[in-house]
């Protein structure tokens, strides 16, 4: 499932002579094809939006084609989970645990993410072709996404960050806009530098207002960072995308063992497998299920 949308992509950056580097994304289409697939209620495309668009810009981090990224955000809250996948080339896919779930507005009159997630972890796991792949945790320290991000950072991977996401709605339920940055401190960054920055980050307006004004990855950095000597290094085009396809979800089938095959085969019905990322249908007829069959046997 692909979703062309020209407007969506994002940009790596630095300032401070190399002090700082930052990252910043517009996700309208992606999170509108994620809405669409899942039929998310609002919260839920809220949520699922801010994740989706941090799996995208901490993807590009990566240095390895073949690596991927999993951010998983598991709480008590009504929604449970969050689960989203991205690469190091801007295709990010993900899912809502309980995509329809519904809550009235936080004290702020703002969709209440933190409600629907609630007390929990975040996880965030880095599978860069090592025999394990690289896990860190953290509390969800208000399940709006973006401070437990910034907290994930400043303790599992010892990294000063500053985390903006945001996605508006319209009237309709459909994304009127999505996006975020990520503004990090290097190794050696000077002190009077970390408080003028500080300041800033403390001045500007809202994410969510400075997407409302249909800013760009470029200009939303440049109100964070211009004063800093802002350097555009590159620009990514970021995309819903899932892999998914019939021979991958016969491996699946496979995989779950003879006995619940034959217990499928025995229904004498045709199966339908749904792709949890995209919500894609596969269906396996009584005849290609006794073929998985003799494939588990072998």
């Amino acid at each position: 499932m692909d979703t062309e949308n020209r407007e969506d992509y994002m940009i790596r950056a630095t300032a401070a002579d190399g002090q700082i580097r930052a990252f910043a994304a517009t996700t309208r289409g992606v999170v509108e094809t994620a809405r669409s697939a899942h039929n998310t209620s609002p919260v839920a495309t809220a949520a699922l939006g801010r994740l989706l668009t941090a799996g995208a810009m901490m993807g590009s981090m990566m240095k390895g084609e073949k690596d991927i990224l999993t951010l998983r955000a598991e709480g008590d809250g009504p929604i449970e989970g969050l689960t989203v996948t991205a690469d190091a080339f801007g295709n990010v896919k993900g899912y809502a645990f309980n995509p329809g779930v519904m809550l009235p507005p936080n004290k702020n009159g703002k969709l209440d993410v933190g409600g629907a997630l609630g007390v929990g972890v975040l996880s965030v796991v880095k599978d860069i072709g090592l025999k394990e792949p690289y896990v860190g945790q953290t509390i969800l320290v208000s399940g709006e996404i973006a401070e437990d991000l910034t907290y994930y950072y400043a303790t599992s991977e010892q990294t000063p960050s500053s985390v903006a996401l945001g996605v508006l709605m319209n009237r309709d339920n459909t994304v009127r806009q999505a996006g975020g940055f990520i503004i990090q401190l290097m190794p050696g960054a000077d002190d009077a530098m970390i408080d003028r920055l500080e300041e800033k980050l403390g001045v500007i307006p809202p994410i969510t207002s400075l997407l409302d004004q249909g800013k760009s990855p470029e200009e939303i950095l440049e109100e964070v960072l211009g004063e800093f000597g802002l350097e555009v290094l590159d620009r990514l085009p970021v995309r819903f995308h899932c892999n998914c396809d019939k021979a991958r979800v016969e491996k699946a089938l496979i995989s779950i063992g003879k006995k619940e095959l034959q217990e499928m085969i025995e229904e004498g019905k045709t199966i339908e497998v749904n792709c949890h990322f995209c919500n894609k249908k596969y269906e396996f007829t009584v005849e290609e299920l006794k073929s998985l069959y003799d494939r588990a046997s072998r």
